[in-house]
């Protein structure tokens, strides 16, 4: 497949640190190494203070701390999900300022770029999820994230991705 950029499509995906885009990440990866694609894995992020204020007091370093902490919990993402980068797969990593649906829907923009999201129920994931099922120009793919066995939800409160990381 030959997007309207020349070359194959990517495999986009997103990237906050929780279980289901450690998920989405892995099923990422794999999809990136059977097709002989890139990996573009994605983290949005904003001020803390939201953009409205950060627009009435503008302070670029208190933005470049902000999208360096993104870019710590990306590489976080990928130390958890596979010890580092993954075998295989040629990887770029991008941090994009601003919400995650318009931010992964700007990155996957070739029609034939594959974006993976985690699949976890959660308000804020529900509407990532929902808003790039509605918008991208792409195909989607969602990923599960690990399900707890009954009885044990009190001790996964606790629980760092690290716990799930895969071993090798």
């Amino acid at each position: 497949m030959s997007g309207r950029h020349g070359g194959p499509g990517r495999v986009v995906v997103g990237v906050s640190g929780s279980l289901g885009s450690l998920a989405a990440l892995r099923v990422a990866a794999e999809q990136a190494r059977r097709g002989g694609r890139r990996l573009v894995a994605v983290i949005a992020w904003e001020p803390p203070e939201g953009e409205y204020l950060y627009l009435r007091h503008p302070d670029r370093a208190w933005a470049a701390h902000w999208e360096q902490e993104a870019r710590q919990r990306l590489d976080g993402a990928f130390a958890d999900a596979f010890g580092g980068l993954p075998l295989g797969v040629e990887v770029r990593t991008v941090a994009v300022r601003g919400r995650p649906g318009p931010a992964l829907c700007t990155v996957a923009h070739r029609v034939d770029d594959l974006l993976v999201v985690g699949a976890r129920t959660g308000a804020w994931r529900s509407r990532v999820r929902r808003y790039v099922l509605r918008h991208a120009e792409c195909p989607v793919l969602t990923a599960p994230a690990p399900r707890a066995p009954k009885g044990v939800a009190r001790e996964l409160r606790r629980a760092t991705a690290q716990d799930f990381a895969l071993r090798v």
